[in-house]
């Protein structure tokens, strides 16, 4: 096999990537916080359409405006978890002495910081964003940071031993079990609400990682509730596949402009194999094996770029090189190639998207100019895990399980 990056020189990335983001004190921009700026906010005259045109027009500009327009840098709760789990996989890979207690001091911040007057610790975003489904102030609870802080707590509690954090991942499972509406339900599947408040959009993404969260509690307490919680949740997203292999952003399809893109697919990859390991129930495998198939052949270029969507190739977005590595280090135990597919897009990434003098991950590459500025949770936090995976996975026996 062909490995197209060298194991040092991931992990001189990776520690370049952190050392940015510690120097930083973890604190950053988000893509869409606009209504982090009390002059965007205030001209939105809290009309919902003005809210979204004016976070969509901030995210799309081709220069960093938030510093002008008063937008503070604050710590992203879902960044911390991404942080938590890439200092997680450095214990994992020997460097316990030193990343250990950045681990702990990633995991200890967000129990510390999780949202109250719900049935479970959960987590939301640093900013109000407005979807075209809802609108969520800043830090109400959802759906997908919740789950990706709950997987970082699981963790957590597998590599420092440490019961308090699986502990904060079955509270966080509570909340998604008991606060977030049933939108859709059969008797063999389930979707759930994005948020905790009135909202009639339904995410596929959100709910497959969802079901890998409760998946990974059963597999460390057994409790066949969470299993079956799980599982249906997940037929309800995997069942949702396109017939060439396919998931769009939402269900039904025309409730978002997203149809197939890089990471959200990414998403629904990883919580099909997390779930499969979890519970070894193989029933997915069908949606799972397809899927990657899809994915592999129609959402990168030949360099290992991570195309926009199957059928745009721009922008080039760091968060899709970041869960292309992830997802296909997942997928390398059954799927050998997936590795040094992973590798091509870390080399592709580190060579194209990360300041040679500072550490810090480009946003995106557009077709004619790069924007060179970072997203500490979109860019830092996202390679920052990839690569420690990688890294990882790259020293270890092939057959080990990734998580």
């Amino acid at each position: 096999m062909r490995i197209p990056i060298g194991h040092e020189e991931i992990l001189s990335s990776l520690q370049r990537a952190l050392a940015y983001a510690e120097n930083n004190g973890y604190a950053g921009y988000s893509k869409f916080d606009a209504l982090n700026s009390p002059l965007l906010h205030g001209l939105t005259l809290g009309i919902p359409v003005l809210r979204l045109l004016i976070t969509q027009a901030l995210m799309r500009s081709p220069v960093n405006l938030r510093p002008f327009f008063g937008v503070r840098k604050s710590i992203n709760p879902k960044g911390m978890a991404l942080f938590a789990m890439a200092y997680l996989n450095l214990c994992s890979a020997g460097f316990a002495e030193d990343a250990e207690s950045k681990a702990r001091r990633c995991l200890d911040w967000l129990a510390e910081n999780h949202s109250t007057g719900y049935a479970g610790p959960c987590w939301g975003y640093n900013f109000g964003w407005q979807s075209p489904g809802f609108y969520a102030p800043p830090y109400m609870p959802n759906l997908v940071v919740t789950s990706v802080v709950g997987q970082a707590m699981v963790k957590g509690c597998e590599i420092l031993g440490e019961g308090r954090y699986l502990k904060l991942a079955r509270g966080a499972a509570e909340f998604i079990l008991t606060d977030l509406e049933v939108l859709d339900q059969t008797e063999t599947s389930k979707c759930i609400a994005y948020v905790p408040a009135k909202s009639t959009i339904r995410v596929l993404n959100v709910n497959a990682q969802a079901a890998a969260l409760l998946a990974r509690i059963f597999e460390q307490n057994g409790e066949e509730r969470l299993r079956e919680e799980a599982e249906q949740l997940l037929r309800y997203a995997a069942e949702r596949m396109t017939e060439y292999g396919g998931w769009y952003y939402t269900d039904p399809p025309g409730a978002s402009p997203i149809t197939h893109d890089n990471y959200h697919t990414g998403n629904v990859l990883d919580s099909l194999i997390d779930y499969a390991e979890a519970t070894d129930d193989r029933q997915f495998d069908k949606y799972l094996d397809k899927g990657l198939e899809f994915y592999r052949s129609a959402l990168f270029r030949e360099d290992g770029a991570p195309k926009f969507m199957n059928n745009r190739i721009y922008p080039l977005d760091i968060h899709g090189a970041a869960q292309s590595i992830v997802t296909l280090c997942k997928a390398s135990k059954r799927q050998p190639l997936c590795l040094e597919e992973a590798c091509r897009t870390a080399a592709w990434a580190v060579r194209e998207m990360q300041d040679p003098t500072d550490g810090r991950f480009y946003y995106q590459k557009r077709r004619y100019f790069t924007l060179r500025f970072c997203l500490m949770r979109w860019n830092q936090a996202w390679m920052s895990r990839a690569l420690s995976l990688l890294y990882l996975l790259l020293q270890r026996d092939h057959s080990h399980e990734f998580k």
